[in-house]
């Protein structure tokens, strides 16, 4: 089965994972304490890794929709996870991000963050949206309210499964 949809923005093609294509750089990214630190905590290997992104994909195949591969135009380069997002248990649907550390601060999340807005809401229909960032997580933050996005409450034990830590959840109406 063909999985869908490809974006293009102005720098960035968003098209589904590959586990094949994408494991090395998604293992770099998850192995990377600073990257996990606001994704439940803790660094995963390979086999984490692989189950990680299988899980996405299920995520795609029961809901249609899941995170997408971000690469970068110029070099090929997989710059990071950006896409829509809403497992069981989860406050409502997301739009979430995750860049590689060596793509960091290149507004990577905005630009592949807006595509994904935009395709959410004429594509999926949503009429709202969240983003679920842990507590400190300040570029997360900026990149949410860049994207027109303000925080809306806390969740004080976080999210059951992934962490305990405090979350805020910003979003938006559309």
């Amino acid at each position: 089965m063909q999985l869908k949809p490809t974006l293009e923005t102005e720098r960035l093609i968003l098209r589904p994972l590959d586990i094949v294509r994408d494991i090395d750089a998604v293992c770099e990214a998850y192995a990377h304490a600073p990257t996990m630190r606001y994704l439940g905590g803790k660094t995963m290997d390979r086999a984490q890794t692989w189950r990680s992104i299988a899980m996405m994909l299920g995520h795609h195949q029961v809901r249609g929709y899941s995170f997408l591969s971000v690469i970068e135009k110029e070099t090929g380069q997989w710059v990071g996870r950006v896409g829509p997002w809403f497992p069981e248990g989860w406050p409502a649907p997301e739009v979430g991000w995750t860049i590689h550390p060596a793509h960091t601060r290149k507004g990577y999340a905005k630009e592949a963050g807006r595509a994904c807005l935009d395709y959410v809401r004429d594509g999926l229909g949503w009429s709202s949206v969240i983003h679920v960032i842990a507590d400190g997580n300040i570029g997360s933050e900026k990149t949410a309210e860049a994207l027109g996005s303000r925080r809306l409450y806390a969740l004080e034990d976080g999210i059951p499964g992934v962490t305990t830590d405090l979350c805020h959840v910003y979003g938006q109406d559309f």
